[in-house]
């Protein structure tokens, strides 16, 4: 599994090249840096399955000596790894840019947000074609610009709200048990990409 692993970083090294660049261009201009790494994670997460998405590709690993398990707990792992390769940079690059450090808080927080998308994501995404996850994008945006304009308005003060009491919790056994629930979840998700991918023809 070490190749699969391997396999995707390097496919993937010029696309976290360019994102590393992006990361460091908005901390120089101070955004709202966990956002901009969660949105920088989760998009280098789906183009590495998209590039396996091809038919070709699937054969090829399905020629060689793993087993689908393996090709699905490979994505999972490498998603984790670029997660923290981009909270990494996201800590380093602060120190460097600003002189401060990121908050723990700040970087588990994007490290569960990500991890909790990618858990939703990946198993539509074995299931279904990446345009149908194109179509289905768009219509959780066109919802959520819905809700926001006729429904409840102040759902952005809702959202910062409650990242701003995620970010204040004053004890670590709070985020020991969110920290173990993200991770369950993950782990359920694998399980269920995993029987999507046995019963699907290539």
């Amino acid at each position: 599994m070490l190749n699969l692993i391997r396999k995707d970083i390097v496919l993937l090294k010029k696309t976290m090249l360019v994102l590393l660049a992006i990361l460091c261009v908005y901390l120089i201009l101070d955004f709202s840096i966990i956002w901009v790494g969660i949105l920088c994670s989760i998009v280098i997460s789906m183009q590495s399955f998209t590039l396996d998405e091809k038919s070709t590709i699937h054969l090829l690993l399905n020629s060689l000596p793993y087993t689908r398990k393996e090709i699905v707990s490979s994505k999972y792992i490498v998603a984790v790894l670029l997660t923290l390769l981009i909270g990494t940079v996201t800590y380093v690059g602060n120190i460097i840019i600003h002189g401060e450090m990121t908050s723990w808080k700040e970087l588990l927080f994007m490290v569960a947000v990500v991890m909790v998308i990618l858990s939703f994501v990946y198993p539509f995404c074995y299931k279904f074609k990446s345009n149908y996850l194109m179509i289905a994008a768009i219509g959780l945006i066109a919802l959520y610009l819905l809700t926001v304009t006729f429904f409840i308005k102040d759902l952005h003060d809702r959202i910062r709200a409650f990242v701003n009491l995620f970010l204040t919790f004053n004890t670590s056994v709070a985020y020991l048990v969110i920290g173990i629930l993200v991770i369950f979840l993950y782990i359920g998700s694998g399980v269920l990409s995993t029987r999507i991918y046995r019963k699907k023809l290539l």
